[in-house]
């Protein structure tokens, strides 16, 4: 059901939740770190943009809800009877952020046992010793249909819950049951289509393998997605340590490609963020970090939430095909640092290692200076590693 012209079909998972030109060849091969990476002026990667504009911008301004799911959202809420609204939704957002990743089962078995040992050991013997039996979808509709527009021709939405999936469509129909929503060829479903054979170009998942109670669980949604998946899959979580941690998992079940008798054996490989397949290096550190990236966005103007906000998300895109598809420039993985005459920037390479690269005008030419001067937190930079140059005149054989 995939369309080779683009974009056509959209799956969405909820809760299972400026200009010189170029430098001259003589002056553009300086290491930002000796031996380690080095600018890319063997591809005309600024060709008539400015450097403001380079091509490893994303260019992630503030987001802000179209008008008609404001609307939407506001209407439902006067419609509510929910008291301490604004005190129930900052004790939601901290639980959020604040959850490690689930028990496994067997460990929950492990403690429970632990427990009742320890409490019959303690317990009076005259007493009864009885132990006591132990709506992102309407988002990412939005931010598909802004994009790709007409060129999207159906949209699944799964979620579990039937109330998230009814809050959803209500959305979409700004704010009743009634009207005519505003994306077409919406669907909603709160089961995945049983048929291994259909296919989606685009399958989305966000904030859902958080709320899967155990890793086989997790195995299970990510391997079925990945069968739905005809060109991309992506995963986002909190921008935390548990929700990078979920993620990587994904990604090493997708990459390492253990599904029996796939019905489409185009391998994956890792679209964005990561310029590389290997082991993260931000997991592999002595002290190890979550890859995060920063959004700022518009929340909806309720009284109590006016001001414009950040927030943090961890995510990898997968896609099918060969990682040539893709270019493997370095990753901004910290906010920018910007120095008189020189810019401190943290990059995940394509070698799989982490790098801090302090770069000038001086050393890097002024074309990599003031491309690095103007990215940020998320953007790739136009550099390339040593297995990638031509080679040095010192490297060259010699003539006969």
């Amino acid at each position: 059901m995939a369309s080779a012209r683009g974009p056509a079909y959209l799956l969405t998972l909820g809760r299972w939740r400026r200009g010189l030109g170029l430098a001259t060849q003589s002056r553009a091969l300086a290491a930002l770190v000796p031996g380690v990476s080095q600018v890319d002026n063997k591809s005309d990667f600024l060709g008539k943009r400015s450097h403001r504009r380079h091509p490893g911008i994303l260019q992630l301004s503030r987001v802000r809800l179209p008008q008609v799911l404001v609307d939407a959202a506001q209407l439902l809420l006067l419609e509510s009877s929910m008291p301490n609204m604004e005190k129930q939704v900052q004790a939601l957002t901290n639980y959020l952020w604040s959850r490690h990743l689930p028990v496994e089962p067997e460990e929950l078995q492990r403690r429970a046992v632990h427990l009742e040992k320890k409490f019959l050991e303690n317990a009076d013997p005259s007493s009864t010793s009885r132990v006591p039996a132990a709506n992102l979808d309407g988002l990412w509709l939005r931010a598909a249909h802004s994009t790709w527009g007409q060129s999207l021709r159906e949209y699944m939405c799964v979620d579990s819950s039937a109330a998230m999936l009814e809050l959803a469509e209500k959305l979409l129909k700004g704010g009743s049951g009634s009207g005519m929503p505003y994306v077409p060829g919406v669907f909603f479903r709160q089961f995945l289509p049983v048929s291994p054979k259909v296919q989606f170009d685009v399958v989305v998942s966000a904030f859902s393998l958080s709320e899967l109670p155990s890793k086989a669980n997790r195995t299970d949604v990510v391997q079925t997605l990945w069968r739905k998946t005809g060109h991309f899959l992506i995963l986002v979580e909190n921008g935390t340590k548990a929700g990078h941690s979920l993620l990587m998992d994904a990604r090493d079940l997708v990459l390492n490609g253990k599904e029996k008798s796939p019905l489409d054996p185009r391998p994956g490989f890792v679209f964005a963020p990561c310029p590389h397949e290997l082991p993260c290096p931000q997991l592999t550190a002595s002290k190890p970090l979550a890859c995060s990236f920063s959004q700022a966005y518009h929340p909806i103007p309720f009284s109590w939430n006016k001001k414009p906000k950040e927030e943090k998300f961890s995510m990898v895109i997968l896609a099918r095909g060969s990682p040539e598809e893709a270019n493997r420039w370095p990753r901004i993985t910290q906010p920018v640092l910007k120095r008189p005459r020189h810019v401190h920037c943290h990059l995940c390479c394509p070698d799989g290692h982490m790098q801090h690269a302090v770069i000038t005008a001086r050393r890097h030419g002024r074309d990599l200076y003031r491309c690095a001067r103007v990215s940020s937190w998320g953007d790739r930079l136009p550099v390339i590693t040593p297995s990638e140059l031509p080679p040095s005149p010192a490297q060259d054989p010699p003539e006969s």
